[in-house]
């Protein structure tokens, strides 16, 4: 599965430069993965509940071109690889043609201590690859 959010530029997003700061993209990016489980129908609240959640094990972007303040993104998130407790997502931000940020986002299921854990049945993320 592949899903595309579209994002707006926001003016307070930029730095003294006048483009978008580069800490900001990761926010981007959370902000796509969290849209693509909604539309695949995964249960992230439930998962939640159940005292599970989801963190970042490593996260490798490559800047590409600036944004700017009012510009109109896309960001192209796709799950590439998925086990039961881990997995990697494929994401790209992009103003229309143009690539301005290719991300790989490496995740991992933890349990409320912290500690990585596999989730219960229902919760299991390996339906979310392509």
């Amino acid at each position: 599965m592949k899903f595309v959010a579209p994002l707006a530029v926001r003016h307070y997003e930029c730095d003294s430069y006048g483009h978008v700061n580069h800490a900001v993209f990761v926010n981007y990016l959370e902000h796509a993965r969290m849209q693509f489980l909604q539309a695949a129908g995964y249960d992230y609240a439930g998962l939640v509940a159940a005292g599970f959640f989801t963190v970042i094990a490593h996260l490798d972007i490559a800047y590409r071109a600036p944004a700017f303040a009012g510009d109109s993104l896309e960001i192209d998130t796709e799950s590439v690889a998925t086990r039961r407790a881990s997995g990697t997502f494929r994401q790209t931000i992009r103003r229309g043609d143009t690539v301005i940020a290719a991300a790989e986002v490496h995740w991992c299921v933890v349990d409320r201590t912290g500690r990585p854990a596999r989730p219960p049945a229902q919760f299991d993320l390996r339906r979310l690859v392509s």
